[in-house]
């Protein structure tokens, strides 16, 4: 198999609190350098990328009932790893030939960063979700 992942992209982390988990990164040495909403079961959540050199951090807030699910958590998580990948639709269809667990039927598009960008995860072993986006 040749999967040509280029790095890793974004580490997604869920938060209750956007505004208050933007400053705390910013105070990191963080900057915010996409901030966009997303539609999860007929409502709004919010996402901010967050980057300090090549790290980028995803912190999402989910819509409410979601945001209760995550508030009850006693530790930080990490809900998934992304890679950055060339050809979505070239990843997409090598990994589900080599009968990978794919989440989605197809590719999906988020109105992310300046022209959006494709999407799609996969299960490993232990449950855990890696995604694979181009952004466009």
């Amino acid at each position: 198999m040749n999967l040509k992942i280029n790095h890793l992209q974004h580490i997604g982390m869920p938060i209750t609190d956007i505004e208050i988990s933007r400053n705390f990164y910013m105070s990191l040495g963080f900057e915010a350098v996409m901030n966009s909403t997303f539609d999860h079961e007929d409502a709004e959540g919010k996402v901010a990328m967050m980057k300090n050199k090549e790290i980028i951090i995803e912190l999402y807030q989910m819509p409410e009932p979601e945001l209760s699910r995550v508030k009850q958590r006693k530790d930080g998580r990490i809900d998934h790893i992304t890679f950055d990948v060339s050809d979505i639709d070239e990843t997409f269809a090598l990994l589900k030939k080599e009968g990978f667990d794919v989440v989605e039927e197809s590719p999906k598009f988020l109105n992310f960063w300046k022209k959006g960008c494709m999407y799609f995860n996969i299960i490993g072993p232990d449950g855990e979700r890696l995604e694979f986006c181009q952004i466009l």
